[in-house]
């Protein structure tokens, strides 16, 4: 019988320890953002564009120029 109290003793330490570690996680924000992991797969990798030269561009622009007269 005395083998119960130890083990109920014992179990409502550790729950008290988890409970105090849960308030502490919460205070210091550890679940604040609900909103992002929810949507994350939604969103695709950023994908990789190739820099155009200086030339290119220039050339866009005039083109672009020329069909605005």
């Amino acid at each position: 019988m005395s083998v119960i109290y130890v083990l109920l003793a014992i179990s409502i330490i550790v729950a008290v320890f988890f409970f105090i570690a849960f308030i502490i996680s919460v205070k210091s924000g550890q679940y604040d953002d609900a909103y992002t992991p929810s949507v994350r797969m939604l969103f695709e990798d950023e994908l990789v564009h190739e820099k155009e030269t200086p030339v290119k561009n220039k050339q866009q622009d005039k083109i672009q120029l020329n069909k605005q007269r």
